[in-house]
């Protein structure tokens, strides 16, 4: 039987990229806030953890938002952020930047992000406005240097980025297109190519296609934000499971706990009226998945 909980309700304004780290028995996970910094909002955007075998919780304040990150091979983490490309050291409060991969686009910043196997950081940009599609697929390299992923394409949101177990494809959701695509991946080169649909949001309006993962068995797992949905589809771009969420704002998804048979969905307040806020009143906690019979795998970490 699959049982939905409530591990933190924790209030985020837009909270993002879950990370299991095994070691610590702890799931990781930025807040955003919202889309936009609001000055008169008291809350700043952060980073979370929250210990699953002793339940204890912290959060870090940081200096601006944090769309996705990933722990390094050598400490620390890297992240994409609304400057571009940052390292986080939580011990001593250090945020520097790396690059702006987009410095004449003042206003895009970076969004979804996940490494491969070879210990890249993969992210794609977003308009904070939600209007122009100019944004990019970037790949960070353990070298610290940077490329377009993928010149001919471009968008407005990035998200669903996620790799299969056999490092051939690379999953992509294209956000306001309402389609998650599929590339083929080369890993050794670290390149994408041949982009082709895979599953289309037609007729889900306005649901959009938000945070993913993909499972021991290939399949992909993403969160069908304003849907209230966790949707699982197999590898030929077929529905295979829908899971009814206590909110209708999920945003992101990541497996962990033990033997990773977890699936933890973050969640947001932002987007939700006043009205919506009222009849779902969990928005903004993180949840715990049991009992989905699949398991998930590690999230590489960045570095050489």
């Amino acid at each position: 039987m699959v049982e939905i909980e409530c591990f933190w309700e924790c209030n985020d304004g837009l909270g993002e990229t879950p990370i299991w780290v095994a070691e610590e028995n702890s799931i990781y996970w930025a807040d955003h806030v919202a889309p936009h910094i609001d000055p008169t909002d008291n809350r700043r955007p952060s980073l979370r953890r929250l210990n699953v075998a002793t339940g204890a919780r912290n959060t870090w304040q940081m200096p601006e938002q944090v769309g996705s990150f990933a722990f390094r091979v050598g400490g620390g983490l890297v992240c994409g952020a609304n400057s571009g490309f940052c390292t986080i050291d939580l011990e001593t409060g250090a945020f520097e930047k790396i690059l702006d991969p987009e410095p004449k686009m003042p206003g895009t910043r970076l969004n979804d992000g996940k490494t491969d196997r070879r210990g890249r950081f993969w992210c794609g940009s977003m308009d904070s406005h939600l209007a122009d599609a100019s944004c990019q697929i970037y790949c960070l390299e353990p070298d610290l240097t940077c490329r377009k992923a993928a010149e001919d394409y471009s968008f407005v949101v990035s998200n669903g980025i996620a790799f299969d177990p056999e490092d051939t494809r690379m999953y992509f959701g294209d956000t306001f297109g309402g389609m998650i695509y599929v590339f083929d991946f080369d890993i050794d080169e670290g390149r994408i190519h041949n982009q082709r649909p895979f599953f289309s949001l037609e007729g889900r309006k306005p649901a959009i296609v938000d945070g993913a993962t993909v499972d021991a068995e290939g399949y992909y797992w993403f969160a069908l934000n304003l849907g209230g949905k966790i949707l699982r589809v197999d590898p030929n771009g077929r529905l295979d499971r829908e899971i009814d969420m206590p909110v209708r704002s999920p945003t992101c998804v990541a497996f962990g706990g033990d033997n990773y048979e977890t699936l933890f969905v973050t969640s947001q307040q932002a987007f939700l009226t006043p009205e919506e806020l009222a009849h779902h009143p969990l928005p903004g906690s993180v949840f715990a998945i049991h009992g989905l019979g699949v398991r998930g795998l590690p999230e590489p970490r960045f570095g050489g």
